[in-house]
Formats: structure tokens, C-alpha cells, sequence
């Protein structure tokens, strides 16, 4: 009797038995899912593996995935000592200087944060006034853009360019 058959009469005695057992209550007659689950070849006497069932059915203790174990336990002097050594404190700050522009404190050779909103609040305004102007922001033309300020006059260089004027006094952050 080979292997194939004998799983199938194996699942023909269980569906019996379950319907029986059904019965026997007064039970709904259709079956249950999942019935009962039997792993049919460790079951049974492996008197002629093929090759294919050798390489599935591996020892329980292959398919573990090992990992190292530590032989000792670590003291609290020892975790704290490693949670708080000298490379992971925070390091001192020495490159910090004030902001010429405004006073803060700021990293060398790092823009000033404070500064560098006031400069992008000032160019959501330009940009407001250009979609005004332009009607939209896929209207725009392909030109350079001049801004001036309240005072300022358009230069002879300026006569092919957007011109978008402030109403207000240009700051001393804001250059050309």
C-alpha cells in the first residue's frame, strides 16, 4: 500500500468518525473546520522513504535558529558603566557664537535658524505677490525677477525683468 492511499483512507475513517460523533449529539451535520489535524507519515512506519521526503523531514533540532547565550550575568555596576561611558555623553558645544545679524545663538558656519525663517517669510510674501501679479503659477513667464523696495527705483539693467514691489522698507538681511 503506498503512501497516498493510505492517507486518504485515513481521512475517509476521520470523516466518518466525525460525522458519527455529530450524530450522536443531534448535532448540524456539516463538518466542522478544520476537523482534527494529523501529520499522517510520522504516524505511520517509514519502511520506503523516497529521496523527496528525507529532505523535508528534518530534525527538530535543525530547524531551531541557535543563538549565543551569555555565561555570566553583568552587574549593575558593569551595565551602568557601559550605558554611560564618555563616547555616548553629550559632547560640549565649543564652535557657538552670536548671529551678526540678529543677536542669537548660532553654530559657526551654520545659518541662523531665527534668520533663516525671517528670510523664507519674507520670500512666501514675494511669491504671494507673484502669483497676484502673474495670475496663477503656471502663468508665470520664464524672467528673472527684480524686488524693490519702498524708495527704490528699476535700474537700466532691470528693463526685461519682472519687477515686484514691497510696500515697505527693505531689511537689512535681505540684499540684492
Amino acid at each position: 500500500m503506498n503512501l497516498s492511499a493510505l492517507v486518504h483512507s485515513l481521512r475517509c475513517c476521520l470523516l466518518r468518525t466525525e460525522s458519527r460523533f455529530l450524530q450522536a449529539f443531534g448535532l448540524d451535520l456539516t463538518p466542522l473546520a478544520p476537523a482534527m489535524v494529523v501529520n499522517g507519515p510520522s504516524l505511520l512506519p517509514q519502511i520506503d522513504q523516497e529521496p523527496q521526503l528525507e529532505e523535508q523531514n528534518q530534525d527538530l533540532l535543525d530547524s531551531i535558529l541557535w543563538m549565543a547565550v551569555p555565561k555570566k550575568r553583568r552587574s549593575i555596576e558593569v551595565n551602568r558603566t557601559r550605558r554611560r561611558s564618555d563616547s555616548k555623553l553629550l559632547k560640549v558645544k565649543v564652535n557657538i557664537e552670536p548671529c551678526p545679524e540678529c543677536g542669537h545663538l548660532k553654530q559657526k558656519h551654520v545659518l541662523c535658524g531665527f534668520c533663516y525663517a525671517k528670510v523664507c517669510k519674507e520670500t512666501g510674501l514675494i511669491r504671494e505677490k507673484i502669483r497676484e501679479m502673474e495670475g496663477g503659477p503656471l502663468r508665470a513667464p520664464a524672467m528673472e525677477t527684480v524686488v524693490l523696495y519702498e524708495g527704490e527705483t528699476p535700474s537700466e539693467l532691470d528693463k526685461d525683468k519682472r519687477i515686484v514691489e514691497r510696500p515697505r522698507k527693505r531689511p537689512a538681511w535681505f540684499k540684492y
